[in-house]
């Protein structure tokens, strides 16, 4: 049995339960093996990266923006000119 915090829901399936442990029962009792296999990976990996590096693309990005102080001080000096 498992936890739940919807214990209607797990009553509601309970008769599902039932039924598949006897059906296993009668499988076992009539000379049925169960095999315990490895599980699949749960995630494949990722491809890995490109290790080329364009050197377009290091052009195009963009600068960081000036700093509020520094604007403040260039406005400054151009209303000085």
């Amino acid at each position: 049995m498992y936890v739940s915090n919807h214990l209607s829901l797990v009553e509601d399936q309970r008769q599902h339960v039932d039924s598949i442990a006897e059906r296993t029962a009668q499988f076992l009792a009539a000379g049925g093996t169960v095999a315990q296999l490895p599980s699949p990976p749960r995630k494949p990996l990722p491809p890995p990266r490109s290790t080329k590096i364009d050197p377009e693309t290091i052009l195009k990005r963009r600068k960081p923006p000036i700093p509020r102080a520094e604007r403040k001080a260039l406005r400054k000096l151009a209303e000085a000119l």
